[in-house]
């Protein structure tokens, strides 16, 4: 135990951590395979479609923003449950639905039920006595039991009907009630976090280090959401072909969730998080521009490892700043946001620019997102070595 006196990662936080922050983030995660459904059982445009995957997305980022001041403090149980509860009822809801009206109304609720849950399990995450581990665990397994839902939802709604995958949502969120009891609690005083580290926390967090997180998951989210369209129309690969490459991407891409501490800790954090940025957006510009298959698959799969790396080591940072959590789910609910946001941005840039500016766009836009993020790494940097929470960073500081 270090000298924060935090939550043991033990096999129980880390289920809770990986059900939480799963659920929570599992209508981006999934919107794939919600949007298909959508469009299949009320006969919606695309654009129709992408307004009510919309509508989720932005109800789920807004409630986690403005419940991240909440969930610094004790009763993050509670808060979940009452998340799981309401998602739960917004998925069948929208299982049920009989118009568009309805399925909006619901995605509504779904989303505002997911931003709590969100809120309380990202924040959760800096309760923990180690930030790196904590967020690789957590991370490897979202992406591990995300999987399984992306394979799952479509088959149940081929299997046993449409809207039937809503259903099958909702059952996740009962099963993850009594996962979540073992979430690491907040301070119960405001100066607790203080005390823990010795380090004072801002109350709030930047608006440029929030505007910084959206625009970076804008890119990264947007340039995810057309990376199949792409590969099919660039490198001539088949449908089945590309989704394969994105698939198997995703699952080599948690090398990057065990390396990004390991770096962190032999380089230091600024140092390790500006070479993974770094290569992130490279291997994004490659893969929207190339038009060889076996480049593009490289691309893919160092794109993804990268971007897990990134995210690793700022929700890791954020946490060590910030012990109460509060940065940590501020955070997050900014990538929710950018997420939102990212497919339409993106496609507005692809339709009227074409592919290579695109690239380069991403790129860039890479590179300015993570300037705060940057800097947030050297804050946490300092912290460590001043605390001796992670020893091995205190060069970073130097």
């Amino acid at each position: 135990m270090n000298a924060r006196s935090a939550s043991a990662l033990t096999l129980g936080v880390a289920v809770a951590l990986i059900a939480g922050v799963t659920l929570g983030n599992g209508g981006a995660n999934v919107m794939p395979v919600f949007v298909d459904d959508f469009a299949s059982r009320f006969g919606l445009s695309d654009s129709g479609a992408g307004l009510v995957a919309a509508t989720q997305l932005m109800a789920t980022a807004v409630v986690t923003l403005l419940l991240a001041k909440r969930a610094a403090r004790p009763g993050r149980v509670r808060m979940t449950r009452l998340g799981l509860a309401l998602s739960g009822a917004g998925f069948v809801g929208a299982a049920a639905a009989t118009d568009p009206v309805t399925l909006v109304l619901a995605n509504l609720v779904l989303g505002a039920g997911l931003g709590a849950v969100y809120a309380a399990a990202t924040a959760a995450l800096a309760a923990t006595d180690d930030a790196d581990k904590a967020s690789a665990v957590t991370i490897s397994g979202v992406v591990g039991v995300t999987a399984l839902l992306i394979m799952g939802v479509p088959a149940a709604n081929h299997d046993l009907g449409e809207g039937t995958g809503f259903l099958l949502m909702a059952l996740c969120c009962l099963v993850a009630w009594p996962l979540v009891r073992r979430l690491p609690d907040g301070p119960a005083t405001p100066g607790a976090a203080s005390t823990r580290t010795g380090v004072p926390t801002k109350a709030k967090p930047s608006v440029v280090l929030l505007l910084g997180t959206a625009l970076l998951w804008t890119v990264t989210q947007g340039a995810w959401s057309y990376a199949s369209v792409l590969g099919r129309q660039h490198t001539g690969m088949s449908h089945s072909a590309v989704s394969a490459v994105l698939a198997i991407s995703s699952v080599v891409a948690l090398v990057g969730a065990v390396v990004g501490p390991v770096a962190a800790r032999r380089f230091g954090r600024m140092r390790s998080m500006a070479v993974f940025v770094t290569a992130q957006a490279l291997a994004m510009s490659v893969l929207v521009i190339t038009h060889d298959p076996v480049l593009f698959t490289v691309a893919a799969v160092l794109w993804q490892a990268c971007q897990l790396a990134v995210l690793v080591q700022m929700l890791a940072a954020a946490a060590l700043i910030d012990p109460t959590g509060r940065l940590v789910a501020s955070l997050s609910g900014a990538g929710a946001l950018g997420t939102g946001i990212g497919p339409l941005a993106v496609g507005a840039v692809l339709d009227t620019a074409g592919a290579d500016l695109l690239g380069v766009v991403l790129a860039l836009g890479t590179f300015i997102a993570s300037l705060p993020l940057l800097r947030m790494t050297v804050a946490s940097a300092k912290a460590s070595a001043e605390h001796g929470l992670a020893p091995s960073t205190a060069a970073e500081t130097g």
